[in-house]
């Protein structure tokens, strides 16, 4: 017992999260739970990001109703490649992305050859509620597949790699690059085997691993370096991050975005109870920064001063960066 308690203190004193703090002092104090439909479902989510003048990747139809599975050919057209989605989904279950078309069928990114029934079916499914937030009934996305771009080719095992940045009050405080393996099938979902890689919130710079939360340096199936990748438009997705907190007037925040080789930053969904590895990847303790974040906004409170998006991710990237210094 008293090596427990040793422990649990030495992980509070690194400012280490555990879910109950996450749950009681961020996503029930900062997170209205009317305003959840806006992140837990993917229609409104992107409904909302496009009146904002947010990028998306580009919806091309929804299915509501099993008579409307009818009109996956319209959706389709002579488009090779799509995505399928559900719109309440979670951790990346019910998505099938369709990488070509072959005699008629079609291609998955994994290389497996399914046929037209199969998608109708799939898509039945996911109508039932099979991978919903809670088995309601669902609708089913079919929207633009997200081309990663060429930097992560060394990097990354199929799939579309993300990055997750956790956003309080409007204020960037933590963020990963997460990069699908051979063991999570693609998906860039840590659950499943995806890897974790902590990000510099100043430079954009990639720090070190985690993977089955085991600390890595290298990629399992590339065996490339996941450390030390600089991403590209880096303050485009801090200021995008930073910015959702007035897309939905949730106060905690996971927001997920990806970055195609074509149309650049892209939003894919937010989370209103985003994971804890994150801690892990950048070993580094969220409550650290939140309780700074905190501190902050009780100061302009008083001075009844309101931040910009990027004066609040200046703040950050200032008070959390790791800016390696200047020699003189």
């Amino acid at each position: 017992m008293f090596g427990f308690w040793k422990t649990w203190k030495a992980l509070e004193a690194r400012g280490i999260m555990g879910i109950n703090r996450r749950n009681a002092d961020y996503v029930l104090k900062y997170n209205k739970r009317s305003l959840y439909p806006i992140v837990d479902d993917k229609i409104i989510t992107k409904e909302r990001a496009i009146k904002a003048g947010i990028h998306v990747p580009e919806l091309y139809g929804v299915i509501s109703t099993e008579k409307e599975i009818d009109n996956l050919d319209k959706i389709i057209g002579e488009r090779n490649d799509f995505v399928i989605k559900p719109a309440q989904g979670a951790g990346g279950d019910g998505i099938i992305v369709v990488a070509d078309r072959f005699e008629g069928r079609y291609r998955t990114v994994s290389g497996k050859i399914i046929g037209h029934e199969e998608l109708e079916h799939h898509i039945s499914s996911i109508l039932t509620g099979l991978y919903s937030l809670g088995g309601h009934r669902d609708r089913a996305l079919i929207e633009y597949r997200v081309i990663p771009d060429q930097i992560f080719k060394s990097i990354s095992y199929e799939g579309v790699p993300d990055i997750r940045i956790i956003v309080l009050m409007g204020y960037p405080v933590m963020a990963m690059l997460r990069l699908p393996t051979r063991q999570s099938g693609g998906k860039a979902n840590l659950h499943q085997g995806a890897i974790g890689v902590g990000v510099d919130l100043a430079t954009g710079q990639t720090l070190r691993g985690t993977w089955l939360n085991n600390i890595i340096t290298k990629h399992p199936d590339t065996t490339n370096a996941v450390d030390g990748v600089q991403l590209p438009y880096w303050d485009g997705f801090m200021n995008l991050a930073a910015g959702c907190y007035e897309l939905c007037g949730l106060g905690y925040i996971g927001v997920d975005m990806v970055l195609d080789q074509e149309k650049g930053p892209l939003i894919l969904e937010l989370n209103a109870r985003p994971g804890l590895n994150i801690q892990i990847a950048n070993d580094c303790g969220l409550t650290l920064r939140t309780h700074a974040v905190e501190a902050r906004l009780e100061e302009l409170k008083a001075r009844g001063i309101t931040e910009t998006v990027r004066e609040r991710v200046e703040f950050v990237q200032e008070m959390f960066g790791h800016i390696p210094a200047v020699e003189g």
